[in-house]
C-alpha cells in the first residue's frame, strides 16, 4: 500500500494530510448526517420516554453555507504546510533537508532531526513555500502499524482529555462554549469549534503521532479512524455498529456518554475512550467522601 500511496504525486504534497482528513470529514458526516435526519428512532433524544413523541429534526447547515466553516479550518494549517518541513519516522535526515530547500552538507546547523522540533522551510525565489515531503522508503510491518496506531490513539485520549478538562475551566470556558450552543446533539457539531480549541485538537493529534515516530503510512490510517471516532462521538445516534459496541464493555466512550458531557457539561471529558473519566469521577467520589467525614476540613 505504502509503494502504491508514493507513486502519486498528491501523496507526496506538503499539504496531502490537511486536504485527506477535509475529504474524509466531508464524506463520514455527510453520511451521519444523512441518516441522523432520515432514522429518527436512531437519535438519542427520541429514545426512552421521548419515543412515542419524536422531537423535530435540528436545523442543521447545508454545505453551500458552510465554506466560511471550512476555510477556518483549512486556512491555519495550510499555513503550516506551507511553511513547515515535514517530519516522519524512517526518513533520512538528508531527504528532510532537500524537501526543505536546505543543502544537506549544512543539515546539522539547519535541520533537527527529532519530530517535535519544528523546522522552517528554506525560503528562496525558486522556493517560496514547502510543497512537498520526504517520505520513508520502507513500508512499516504490520505489527509497527498496529502499535503505532494504538500508542497514538492513546496518547491523543490523554491529551485531550486533559486539554478538554482545562476548557471547562471558568477561565477559559468561553473558548469552549461555541461547541456547546445547541439544542440537540448532532454530527455537524464535530466541527462546531472556536479557532483555538480546533488548533489544539489537530495539533495535538499531530503530536501524538510525532512523538512516538509514527511511519507516515500510520498517520494516513490514523486520520480515517480519528475522524470517524469524532464524528460518532458527536452522533446524537445509538448506531448498532458504534465502536463503543464493537470495544468490550466499559472501555469506550461512545455517543451516548459524550452526549451526556453536552447536556451537563461537568463530566466525561475524554474522547474516545473511559478510563481517565472514570478515574476522574473516582477522584470525585473520594473526595465528596472525605468532605463528609469530616465537614470542617477546608
Amino acid at each position: 500500500m505504502a509503494a502504491i500511496l508514493k507513486s502519486f504525486p498528491i501523496y507526496t504534497a506538503s499539504t496531502f494530510e490537511t486536504w485527506w482528513t477535509v475529504l474524509l470529514y466531508a464524506i463520514i458526516e455527510v453520511s451521519y448526517v444523512y441518516r441522523f435526519g432520515h432514522n429518527p428512532q436512531l437519535r438519542l433524544v427520541n429514545q426512552g420516554k421521548n419515543a412515542d413523541t419524536p422531537k423535530p429534526i435540528p436545523k442543521l447547515k447545508r454545505g453551500k453555507h458552510r465554506l466560511r466553516e471550512g476555510l477556518t479550518y483549512i486556512a491555519p494549517l495550510l499555513l503550516l504546510d506551507l511553511t513547515l518541513i515535514k517530519k516522519f519516522g524512517g526518513v533520512d535526515t538528508r531527504d528532510m533537508a532537500l524537501s526543505g530547500n536546505y543543502d544537506p552538507s549544512s543539515m546539522k546547523k539547519t535541520i533537527h532531526g527529532t519530530f517535535l522540533a519544528p523546522t522552517l522551510h528554506n525560503f528562496t525565489l525558486s522556493s517560496p513555500v514547502q510543497s512537498r515531503r520526504a517520505l520513508p522508503p520502507l513500508p512499516p510491518t504490520s505489527r509497527e502499524l498496529i502499535i503505532q496506531l494504538i500508542a497514538s490513539l492513546l496518547i491523543y485520549d490523554t491529551l485531550f482529555f486533559i486539554f478538554h478538562l482545562t476548557l471547562h475551566h471558568p477561565s477559559f470556558s468561553q473558548i469552549h462554549s461555541r461547541h456547546h450552543s445547541h439544542n440537540e446533539i448532532n454530527p455537524q457539531i464535530t466541527n462546531q469549534l472556536d479557532i483555538v480549541e480546533r488548533l489544539g485538537l489537530v495539533l495535538l493529534a499531530n503530536f501524538s503521532l510525532n512523538i512516538i515516530g509514527s511511519h507516515v503510512l500510520t498517520r494516513t490510517i490514523f486520520v480515517v479512524i480519528f475522524v470517524w471516532l469524532l464524528v460518532d462521538i458527536h452522533s446524537g445516534m445509538d448506531l448498532p455498529w458504534a465502536y463503543d459496541k464493537i470495544l468490550p464493555e466499559g472501555w469506550a466512550s461512545g455517543s451516548k456518554r459524550h452526549s451526556l458531557h453536552h447536556r451537563t457539561g461537568t463530566k466525561y471529558y475524554e474522547p474516545f475512550f473511559n478510563w481517565w473519566d472514570d478515574a476522574l469521577e473516582y477522584y470525585r467520589a473520594a473526595k465528596i467522601g472525605d468532605m463528609n467525614k469530616n465537614p470542617t476540613a477546608s
